[in-house]
């Protein structure tokens, strides 16, 4: 009795599936005949909840997707990389840090040059890559560099360089002195901030001809005097603010726009095409211009600047970042001495033996120099060929105006230095160094056997 139950409920429900198959198909043949009913109750069917998990679990899987950028290094060779969309460019930068062994001083910088416009910049370490090439126009051939930039973070540590005193005031409200240190706090906070003043030469807008007005940087933005050097507000016209646009360099100085002086920097709107929308300044000189783009960075950027200035330092303890060594990359910390001067390498765990066979290579490489063949196959003396050569810090025949333009790349920081052939003189070479924010040169002298340089700061 109850198999019989259960194989008449089996048949029963064989007969209701396939009458519901039969009712299934006429409806497909007749759908478009018979109007769809409305749901009159979504919410039991579908969740908001579920809708919206799915949905920013969408957007993040599509954030997280890979792209690939091309990058450049100095010496214009490139490299593919495949990153997330979402990569920011010190993230860059320590890929590539990784990616080559490099030794990481926290100087690498990601920059930006547009050449079609003939500007550039150092992209800031919590820039997202990708946005930055959102805003690139299709057909110009603009490029990212992998670069040392030694002033990036350097009005940290000196503060003193950055803002000359002539430049620089404070609110009416500030009676005491106010210290260099004290600068910086003043441009963090959110309530107090200095003045920075001075003249810079403006670019008219849609005209050739430029005119030289006097400038004052405040928080709400930049303005300029219509009347001398008066900072009443009826005297005061707005130029432009920072938010929604980026601050370049010129990098070809006078040659495409025409500016007065090479120290020319200028303002993009994020979402501009051309350079119709450019808001083009120019300082008279280095340390100027140096002092209006930190106040301006320090302005648009605040607390992240120096967010971004001590990430590489925090969670070390005891460690500051004035004194912390630069970091190896695990695959240098693996490297040895090793001698091959004989039939068969060997480490060298002594590292005064080490020192001692690497003067001796050097030597060595000077041996073997002095026998070098010129292109006629004759013995030829390496006077003009010596071991400076191979150096990264020299460059052989290279102009005044490109041995700054290469320093610059590099930040103006004091020590930061190349040496040269001169043209004026083929017999001697010169030394090209940035000190107090200026790019001098001295030139080295033969004397006898020897070189003669003389410096004067």
């Amino acid at each position: 009795m109850y198999s019989r139950s259960i194989t008449e409920k089996l048949h029963a429900s064989a007969v209701v599936i396939c009458v519901h198959r039969e009712w299934r198909k006429q409806k497909d043949d007749n759908i478009l005949e018979i109007s769809a009913i409305p749901n009159p109750f979504p919410e039991l069917c579908c969740s908001p909840f579920a809708s919206v998990l799915s949905a920013s679990l969408l957007s993040k899987e599509t954030s997280r997707k890979k792209q690939v950028i091309k990058v450049y290094s100095e010496d214009n060779t490139s490299r593919a990389l495949e990153v997330p969309s979402d990569i920011t460019a010190r993230d860059v930068c320590q890929l590539l840090i990784l990616k080559n062994h490099y030794i990481d001083d926290h100087s690498w910088t990601l920059f930006e040059q547009l050449t079609h416009t003939g500007l550039g910049r150092a992209i800031e370490d919590h820039e997202l890559v990708m946005e930055v090439q959102s805003n690139w126009v299709t057909e110009e051939e603009n490029k990212l560099y992998f670069r040392k930039n030694y002033a990036k973070y350097e009005f940290f540590k000196n503060p003193l360089s950055f803002f000359p005193d002539h430049m620089i005031s404070f609110p009416s409200e500030t009676h005491a002195a106010v210290s260099h240190s004290g600068i910086l706090q003043m441009f963090l906070s959110s309530s107090t901030y200095p003045e920075i003043h001075g003249y810079l030469h403006a670019k008219e807008q849609g005209k050739k001809s430029w005119k030289k007005l006097y400038f004052l940087l405040r928080r709400s933005g930049l303005y300029f005097s219509i009347k001398g050097t008066s900072k009443e507000p009826r005297h005061l016209q707005f130029f432009c603010e920072f938010s929604n646009s980026d601050m370049y360099m010129s990098l070809t100085g006078k040659k495409i726009s025409g500016a007065p002086t090479n120290y020319g920097f200028c303002f993009k709107p994020n979402k501009s095409r051309g350079t119709r929308d450019l808001k083009q300044l120019c300082a008279d000189d280095e340390q100027s211009r140096t002092c209006w783009m930190t106040a301006i960075r320090l302005l648009k950027y605040g607390m992240q600047l120096y967010q971004n200035y001590m990430q590489p330092y925090q969670g070390r303890s005891g460690c500051s970042p004035l004194n912390i060594t630069p970091m190896r990359s695990i695959s240098e910390n693996s490297l040895v001495a090793m001698d091959f001067s004989g039939h068969r390498s060997r480490i060298i765990e002594n590292p005064t033996e080490a020192l001692s066979v690497a003067v001796e290579e050097g030597l060595v490489w000077r041996r073997r120099g002095c026998l070098r063949l010129n292109s006629h196959g004759s013995p030829i003396a390496m006077s003009n060929m010596g071991i400076h050569r191979s150096q990264s810090w020299f460059h052989h025949k290279i102009s005044r105006e490109e041995a700054q333009r290469l320093i610059l790349q590099h930040g103006l920081v004091d020590g930061v230095f190349l040496v040269r052939d001169s043209q004026s003189n083929p017999k001697t070479f010169v030394l090209s160094l940035s000190h107090g924010l200026k790019i001098k040169h001295f030139q080295i002298v033969p004397v006898s056997k020897y070189f003669s340089l003389y410096i004067q700061l």
